[in-house]
């Protein structure tokens, strides 16, 4: 600790560079908790499915349906107790087009008794099922429009083409931070009969009596409906949202690159800033093994420089970026929780203090080896 003030005043040589040296840190942990946070939260979107939970969907593609009669099949079979079904709707909000959010036409009397992560009171799940224009909103989206129970709400259809309005009856909350709370759910029967659908679904969704049957259980459903009409595939929840997520490629991949490549960058300017700091303290570094100074203890004194640089710039880069994250409205609906969790600052952190380590090491130790002579001669 008595060394702090010689470390301080070193730091404090060229303010400018110091200065420049701990944003650029900022900036490439702030970059790292941004693609971090995708990942995490791609990663939150899958492991927060029920394994207890089967989707039922049409074996050609997604945006084919399946027929309603399909129902009282799949609640006889064996391993089945809880069914419900959706479809998705796309629409958009007139008066934000480009503000993306989820719209499902849910079964009233049974789609939230299969979701119990979502929270709900029992008197706005009875007024969603009486009302047939009634609908249940996220307790994020509610936020983001100002949206309350008792508001009318208009969607522009896109897949469904025309202006549907509908009554906010209840919003949801959600019982763990991963739950998504930015999706408006209505009654599938108002859509059917609109569009006049004689009676078709976009995906089933069966709950498991148990969980360890779920291979056999998808089995036997997709085998039931076999050489039909209408074939069916069936999969994990887990497994579905996997399905989506891998829609984008390999994004996983791309973050790990482009975060690698950030780091390094910060990595080489680092490395050279201390070594051209180190470069001008030839005289002093003389004069401090003049007076006593060990040449270990040269080195610990650089490195904690150098160290302590890059920290100050990793925690304004991490927090930095996890206030803004919670003040601003990232992930356009895309991600659940788009937030910068605690394991990613910790992580950036650690990074930060050993690119400090790195970056200092190569000038610590030609400091450490310098000979009193030779730097006077030098200087």
């Amino acid at each position: 600790m008595k060394f702090l003030r010689l470390i301080w005043s070193n730091a404090q040589r060229s303010k400018l560079r110091t200065t420049l040296t701990v944003l650029s840190t900022a900036i490439a942990l702030f970059l790292f908790c941004m693609l971090r946070t995708v990942v995490t939260s791609l990663d939150s979107s899958v492991e927060v499915a029920d394994e207890a939970r089967l989707v039922v969907r049409r074996s050609t593609s997604l945006i084919f349906p399946l027929p309603l009669s399909y129902a009282e099949r799949l609640r006889q079979m064996d391993g089945i107790n809880g069914l419900t079904w959706m479809n998705w709707f796309g629409g958009t909000n007139p008066a934000d087009e480009r503000g993306f959010f989820a719209q499902f036409a849910v079964d009233p009397a049974t789609y939230f008794g299969l979701y119990p992560e979502f929270l709900l009171d029992p008197s706005e799940i009875e007024a969603f099922q009486r009302e047939r224009t009634a609908c249940i909103i996220g307790e994020k989206l509610a936020k983001k429009y100002g949206w309350k129970t008792g508001d009318n709400v208009t969607i522009r259809g896109t897949i469904y083409p025309g202006d549907w309005t509908f009554t906010v009856r209840g919003v949801y909350r959600a019982k763990t931070p991963d739950v998504d709370t930015s999706t408006m759910y209505f009654q599938w029967n108002f859509l059917d009969e609109r569009m006049n659908r004689p009676g078709t679904v976009g995906v089933y969704v069966v709950r498991l009596a148990d969980p360890n049957s779920a291979a056999a259980t998808a089995l036997a459903i997709d085998k039931v409906f076999a050489n039909s009409s209408s074939e069916t595939r069936t999969e994990t929840e887990k497994a579905f949202q996997l399905g989506f997520v891998n829609m984008m490629g390999n994004i996983k991949g791309a973050v790990r690159i482009i975060s690698t490549f950030v780091l390094a960058g910060f990595l080489l300017v680092a490395i050279n800033t201390m070594i051209m700091a180190a470069r001008e303290r030839i005289r002093e570094i003389a004069i401090l093994k003049t007076l006593g100074f060990a040449d270990d203890l040269v080195l610990r004194l650089i490195l904690i420089e150098s160290t302590s640089i890059a920290l100050l710039g990793g925690l304004i880069g991490c927090f930095g970026a996890a206030g803004l994250f919670k003040v601003a409205a990232f992930g356009g609906g895309m991600f659940a929780n788009f937030a910068v969790r605690g394991q990613t600052i910790a992580l950036g952190l650690a990074i930060a203090t050993g690119m400090g380590l790195a970056s200092g090491l190569v000038p610590a130790i030609n400091a450490a080896r310098l000979r009193i002579v030779d730097a006077l001669r030098a200087a």
